[in-house]
């Protein structure tokens, strides 16, 4: 095992830390945590399509106390450690990150750390407004919004919330603030928003900002999932390549999720996620740290270690880095989505951190 980076049994490095900050989140995405008669009616036609029975309908999970969530003092310790074994890339989540009181301290604290190279937040925007200057004086350099649908009423019925107008609100603002880049996140679901594809990319034209398209992935908490659901990229790269003329974007990091095109004839990009279809584990580089202080190191691992626990109990920073690298060892050759012995974890999106 090499000591001094975080690396795993399969000879990748570990440099990407994804940091949930709470397990709350004001939305209710269909994919995520789906809770409106909308979101139940779209699951329930979908099943019986496929002449399958009724989604398990799983109550929604309930948020953690206050005591059970890492603190800023105990996040910023774990960034810190891990930043001496490697990582560069912070990226803060949720839930919802910034229902998360005074979440800029926490930035403020993360970018002070030498050898951050990468300090960048995703929400769902509904109150970036209300943290906009003071996360951009804090030190965050990006920010990526979340925006399924540019019709209104799709929108409430993909999020659960009257919300279309702040995000748009929040991505122009960011922009303005000169968060470099801007990026914006839709989840394609077949039969509510493929449709969109090509408006979403000239809203990407018209404001200046990056697109990513990902595929629909089984880590929600209805369980509603479906295959026959998954607009796959290489079917959303073929739309797209009807509309617009596309040219590759070189020199990615093959660590990257994303398969990146310009869009010719303007300064947009888009790019397509697609851990379903074409899954990228053999060079993924990231590592999750939950809300409540547990390491995944897959988004779908079954399995969560605690450092918490070590933290509360009195562990010291050499105890941490010694269990840190012994957890990223440990880290899955790749996941099994669509194959028969293929489990949903437990936890959904908004408990992991995306």
């Amino acid at each position: 095992m090499i000591s001094h980076v975080l690396s795993d049994s399969f000879g990748r490095i570990l440099r990407d830390l994804r940091v949930s900050v709470t397990d709350r989140c004001n939305f209710r995405c269909v994919y995520c945590l789906p809770e409106t008669d909308q979101a139940a009616d779209f699951y329930r036609s979908k099943f019986d399509a496929v002449k399958n029975p009724t989604p398990i309908k799983i109550p929604l999970p309930p948020s953690k106390p206050r005591s059970q969530i890492l603190t800023f003092e105990e996040i910023e310790r774990v960034v810190k450690i891990g930043v001496e074994l490697g990582i560069e890339k912070i990226r803060l989540t949720g839930g919802e990150p910034l229902l998360r009181q005074n979440i800029e301290v926490l930035v403020g604290k993360i970018s002070q750390i030498p050898s951050v190279k990468d300090l960048a937040m995703t929400s769902n925007g509904f109150l970036f407004h209300r943290k906009a200057q003071a996360l951009k004086d804090a030190g965050l350099t990006r920010m990526s919004f979340s925006l399924d649908s540019l019709d209104a009423d799709n929108f409430k019925k993909m999020t659960g919330r009257d919300g279309f107008n702040e995000v748009i609100r929040s991505i122009r603002l960011a922009k303005s603030l000169g968060m470099d880049p801007v990026k914006v996140n839709a989840v394609v679901i077949r039969g509510l928003n493929e449709h969109e594809l090509g408006d979403l990319v000239r809203f990407a034209i018209s404001e200046g900002v990056q697109m990513r398209f990902i595929e629909f992935m089984p880590l929600d908490s209805n369980r509603g999932w479906l295959r026959d659901l998954v607009v796959s990229g290489k079917e959303m790269l073929t739309r797209l390549k009807t509309e617009f003329e596309l040219e590759p974007v070189s020199g990615s990091l093959p660590s990257e999720t994303a398969k990146r095109w310009r869009v010719n004839g303007t300064s947009a990009e888009i790019g397509i996620i697609a851990p379903v279809t074409e899954p990228f584990c053999g060079h993924c580089n990231r590592l999750r740290l939950t809300a409540d202080g547990k390491i995944r190191t897959c988004l779908f691992s079954l399995i969560e270690h605690d450092l918490k626990g070590m933290m509360r109990r009195g562990a010291d920073d050499e105890q941490l880095r010694t269990r840190l690298r012994e957890i990223a060892w440990l880290k899955e050759a790749r996941h099994h989505i669509g194959e028969a012995e293929f489990k949903q974890p437990e936890r959904t999106m908004s408990c992991i951190g995306g």
